[in-house]
């Protein structure tokens, strides 16, 4: 494309524009209303609703933790040890695992936890941690009789 003069030239959109658009109008195709067809319109909710994924990735995080947390308390409240304790005596026997994985395994794999709570509340006594003191453990060795 040849222009004629310099104001021809600041003048031409072209393809650019073109692309430019359809990038907005791809974002806000689930949109609804004037919303998906208007730039306009749709390039601010476009910008809204990227804004609002960029919060919701660190809320998210922080949500994802209150969770953990909440179902760790649960956990460790149905196997009498308190959980600030059993993650002390899990640090103190060097079994450094993270929340995310102490939530998955109390729930999908409820003996590994209770074995980890045994450890802890073993390695709790040992060390003279004052949660500890009153629980009682179960034998050590666990047979196939003992699990019916």
């Amino acid at each position: 494309m040849v222009f004629q003069s310099l104001t021809l030239f600041a003048r031409s959109r072209g393809p650019d524009e073109f692309w430019r658009k359809r990038k907005i109008f791809k974002l806000a195709a689930h949109f609804v209303g004037r919303k998906r067809n208007c730039y306009s319109i749709a390039i601010r909710y476009v910008h809204r609703a990227l804004r609002y994924a960029t919060m919701s990735r660190k809320l998210k995080k922080a949500d994802m933790l209150n969770l953990w947390n909440t179902r760790l308390t649960a956990a460790c409240a149905e196997h009498d040890i308190n959980l600030r304790t059993f993650k002390e005596a899990l640090m103190r026997n060097n079994i450094l695992i993270d929340r995310k994985t102490l939530v998955d395994l109390a729930i999908w794999e409820p003996r590994s936890f209770k074995s980890l709570t045994q450890l802890a509340i073993a390695r709790g006594k040992q060390d003279g941690l004052n949660d500890v003191m009153y629980v009682k453990t179960p034998p050590g060795v666990i047979t196939r009789g003992m699990l019916k």
